[in-house]
């Protein structure tokens, strides 16, 4: 009997290619690749008008994004931090899940998230890294045990790696739980 494998939708980065974010979101979702289909909404992805929760028709990157979600076995979002906080592209991403309120499954219900937090500096990733995990649990997830807040003075990446081991095994470390999450949950 052949298993379904778990379907893991990434949200995050910015609109400049290669930025920090998106790369660190991309080598987590490599990370758990091979045990599961993923998906990647970033940059061009996520320039979506502002969401406006009037009833009407919704532009089809935000039909592509809120139709993997709801196929969504496990979900992780990274951000920069844009002046102390989530930038706003990722956040008008996430105001789109209000389209899933009367799913049979509403927003992100019954679903680990994992959360990464990127900025020059010590202080914003870890503000950013909190400000997701509260949206996670706002939009009832689970938020995997690890975070991880990447300091983009020091942390760099290049051609899909990372400098720093560390964060390396931290980005890998909760990839992993959003994955064994999704499978414990496919199982039940």
């Amino acid at each position: 009997m052949s298993q379904k494998k778990p379907f893991i939708v990434g949200i995050g980065g910015t609109t400049r290619p290669g930025s920090s974010s998106e790369q660190a979101l991309a080598l987590a979702l490599r990370h758990v690749s091979k045990q599961a289909e993923v998906r990647l909404f970033s940059g061009t992805d996520l320039l979506l008008p502002m969401y406006d929760a009037v009833p009407g028709e919704l532009p089809q990157g935000a039909k592509d994004l809120i139709e993997a979600l709801r196929r969504a076995d496990g979900i992780i979002l990274a951000s920069p931090c844009y002046h102390g906080a989530v930038s706003g592209l990722v956040k008008n991403a996430l105001d789109y899940v209000e389209e899933m309120r009367a799913d049979p499954r509403v927003y992100f219900d019954g679903r680990a998230v994992g959360s990464i937090g990127c900025g020059f500096g010590y202080q914003g990733p870890g503000v950013v890294l909190g400000q997701l995990r509260q949206m996670t649990h706002a939009l009832r997830g689970w938020p995997v045990p690890m975070g991880v807040a990447i300091n983009t003075a020091v942390t760099k990446f290049q051609d899909g790696n990372c400098n720093d081991e560390g964060v390396a095994k931290q980005i890998a470390i909760m990839a992993d739980q959003v994955l064994e999450f999704a499978v414990m949950r496919m199982r039940a």
